[in-house]
């Protein structure tokens, strides 16, 4: 609960001024039109709030060219620009359905003068509304630097059991490298008709000097 309470509060205004039934304000609206975007401002009573915290909504009636017109605004959204109070007015209801049957200047409210009292009071109250979303800055900040370095641990946990699967199989691949037996390169074998021809020219040089001699010795032989 504390965790959707600080995020809720991250995500509210802290430079709102204090707004009640009967006020007179300028809501500063984006509109987009196409592809531009402008700031529109919608000017009128506050007739009713609605909501609390994040979901606070006000509606505002003002008269346009005769006709009443009322719009709802959340007051919290990130559409809002900004919320200008012109004048409080004095009013005892929650709700001012009242004003739809007025007309011309009867649909105006008497203005309220605020005392010293209540100056001081709205100051003191903007500026805890300020502290409490400095803080909820302050957590989600700290909560989004743990996340960060619990990533960065994980991807350093990764990179190293990689690396040292990487260096595991190089070291596997090297003693296989080492322990594989060298491949003799075979011998080439003549073909048998060169071996033939060779073995014929070899017995006919070593006949040839023994009987040279048996020849001479015929011829030299006394008759």
């Amino acid at each position: 609960m504390d965790l959707i309470r600080t995020l809720t509060n991250a995500q509210m205004k802290s430079d709102l001024p204090e707004i009640k039934t009967g006020d007179t304000v300028k809501v500063s609206a984006k509109v987009v039109e196409g592809n531009r975007e402008r700031i529109q401002v919608f000017e009128g009573t506050v007739m009713r709030l609605r909501g609390g915290g994040l979901g606070l909504n006000i509606t505002v009636r003002r008269i346009a060219s005769g006709v009443g017109v009322e719009r709802t605004f959340k007051v919290h959204s990130p559409r809002i620009e900004k919320i200008e109070v012109v004048r409080h007015g004095v009013s005892n209801r929650a709700q001012l359905y009242f004003l739809r049957d007025r007309v011309g200047k009867q649909s105006s409210l008497r203005e309220r003068r605020d005392s010293a009292t209540d100056i001081a009071k709205n100051e003191v109250k903007a500026a805890a509304k300020k502290a409490i979303k400095d803080e909820a800055d302050a957590v989600i900040a700290a909560a989004a630097a743990v996340v960060a370095a619990e990533e960065a641990a994980v991807a350093a946990t990764a990179a190293a059991a990689v690396a040292a699967e990487e260096a595991a199989a190089a070291a596997t691949a090297a003693e296989v490298v080492a322990e594989a037996p060298v491949a003799e390169a075979p011998i080439a074998e003549a073909p048998a008709a060169e071996v033939a021809e060779v073995t014929a020219d070899v017995a006919t040089e070593e006949s040839a000097p023994v009987d040279a001699p048996a020849a001479e010795a015929s011829e030299k032989a006394p008759e």
